[in-house]
C-alpha cells in the first residue's frame, strides 16, 4: 500500500557537487548533462560557480542550459517545491522554472526554456573560471564548500542523491581540510566508520577492505573487523541495489599468491580467512582468500558477482583498465545516496575541452536509478 508514504514528485532531486575548480569537474557536468534524455529522467541542483560552468559550456560549444541563483535561491527553490508535492496532488512541473520567485536567472539573460537544472552558485569563491591546472588553497576550500553544502540539503530531505565530482586531495590538505577524500569525510558526517567504497564498471564490482592508506601502513590497521566490513557492506548493496538475490562475493588476497600457505605472509590464515568464515556465519556467500593476479580474471567471466580488494590500486587497476570511461564509486555504509566518478581532476586537461563525461554520466545514472529504488521501497 502507498496509501502512508509521503506525497513525492515522480523524478528525484539529484544533487552535483563540481569538485575542484582548477580541474574537469564542470567540463563533465555540462557535457554530460547535454544529453536531454538524462535532463529528462530527473532534476537536479549543481553546487559550484556559475562561472565555471559557463566557460565550460563556450569551451564545449553548448548553450547554456540552466537556471541560477545563489545556494539561498537554490534551496528557496528545492522547499518550494517541497512545499508544492506535500499540499497537492498533482504534481509540479518537470522544471524549476514554476518555481522561480524572480531571483534565478538564466546565463543568456531573459526568459528560458522550462529547464531541470538549477545552478547554487557560489560565486565567491575568488578562483579564476581559467582552470589553473594546479592545486591551490582556494580551489580547495570551494571544492569543500561544495560538498558540504549539498550534505547539508541531503539531510534535510531536499535531495535524494549526490553525485560528487573530482577534488584534489594535496588542495584539500593545503586548505586545512582533516580528510583525504570524499568518502572520509561522508563517514565523518554521518558519525559512522563502517563505510567504504565500491567500484562498478563493465563486468566488475569491486569494494575496498582499505581506502586511502598507505600500503607501509596497512599492515599495522590490518584486523579482521576491517575485511569483514567491505563483505558485509558489499552482500547488502549487491542484494537490495543491484536484484541479486544471494550475491557471490570472492575475497582477494593481500599478499603474492594469497600468501602461499604462510610463505609470504600470514595475514591469509591470520585475518582474511576468519574474516571470511565470520561472513559466512552471517550466511553471506564469501569465498577466498584467492590470488589477486588471477581473480579478477574469474570475476570477469562471471564467476563471482562482486569482489573485496584489500587496497586502492589492487581495486582500481583491473576497473580502469576494462571500463576507465564508464566506471562509477558507489559509498556504502552511508544513510544516503552517493555516487561519484572514478577520477581525478585531470589538471594536465582541464580547460581544453578534452574531458570525457563517460563516468560522470554514469554516476548520474546510477544515482537515478539507486534514487527510485530507495523510493520505491524505502531502502536506506
Amino acid at each position: 500500500m502507498n496509501g502512508d508514504k509521503p506525497p513525492q514528485h515522480p523524478l528525484p532531486i539529484i544533487g552535483i557537487t563540481m569538485g575542484d575548480p582548477a580541474g574537469i569537474g564542470a567540463e563533465c557536468i555540462v557535457k554530460a548533462l547535454a544529453d536531454h534524455s538524462l535532463r529528462e529522467r530527473a532534476r537536479f541542483v549543481l553546487y559550484g560557480t556559475a562561472e565555471h560552468l559557463t566557460y565550460a559550456a563556450d569551451l564545449a560549444e553548448t548553450r547554456p542550459y540552466w537556471l541560477q541563483g545563489t545556494l539561498e535561491d537554490a534551496r528557496r527553490a528545492l522547499s518550494a517545491d517541497a512545499q508544492r508535492v506535500a499540499e497537492s496532488v498533482r504534481h509540479p512541473s518537470s522544471g524549476w522554472n514554476g518555481l522561480n520567485d524572480g531571483s534565478l536567472s538564466s546565463p543568456l539573460g531573459g526568459a528560458t526554456e522550462e529547464t531541470s537544472v538549477l545552478v547554487a552558485d557560489f560565486d565567491d569563491c575568488n578562483v579564476d573560471a581559467r582552470p589553473l591546472r594546479r592545486p591551490s588553497m582556494e580551489a580547495g576550500r570551494a571544492s569543500l564548500r561544495f560538498i558540504e553544502e549539498a550534505v547539508t540539503d541531503c539531510q534535510k530531505g531536499l535531495l535524494d542523491a549526490i553525485v560528487t565530482g573530482p577534488i584534489h586531495k594535496t588542495a584539500w590538505k593545503m586548505a586545512g581540510v582533516p580528510y583525504p577524500g570524499h568518502t572520509e569525510l561522508l563517514g565523518a558526517r554521518f558519525h559512522t566508520r563502517r563505510i567504504t567504497m565500491m567500484f562498478a564498471g563493465g563486468p566488475l564490482r569491486v569494494a575496498l577492505a582499505s581506502i586511502h592508506e598507505p600500503l607501509f601502513e596497512l599492515r599495522h590497521q590490518f584486523t579482521i573487523g576491517l575485511v569483514f566490513q567491505p563483505i558485509d557492506l558489499m552482500h547488502a548493496a549487491l542484494r537490495d541495489w543491484f536484484g541479486i538475490a544471494r550475491p557471490r562475493i570472492a575475497v582477494a588476497g593481500l599478499n603474492p599468491h594469497a600468501g602461499e600457505n604462510g610463505l609470504f605472509g600470514d595475514e591469509e590464515s591470520r585475518v582474511i580467512e576468519p574474516a571470511i568464515e565470520m561472513a559466512r556465519g552471517h550466511n553471506i556467500d564469501a569465498q577466498g582468500p584467492f590470488p589477486a593476479d588471477t581473480l579478477f580474471r574469474r570475476a570477469v567471466h562471471g564467476e563471482f558477482d562482486g569482489v573485496v580488494a584489500m587496497y586502492h590500486d589492487q581495486a582500481l587497476i583491473p576497473i580502469k583498465l576494462l571500463a576507465f570511461d564508464e566506471a562509477v564509486n558507489l559509498t556504502l555504509g552511508l544513510p544516503i545516496i552517493r555516487t561519484s566518478v572514478d577520477h581525478g581532476t585531470a589538471f594536465d586537461i582541464a580547460g581544453r575541452n578534452q574531458a570525457d563525461p563517460g563516468s560522470m554520466k554514469s554516476a548520474i545514472r546510477l544515482a537515478i536509478e539507486l534514487s527510485k529504488k530507495r523510493r520505491g521501497h524505502g531502502l536506506l
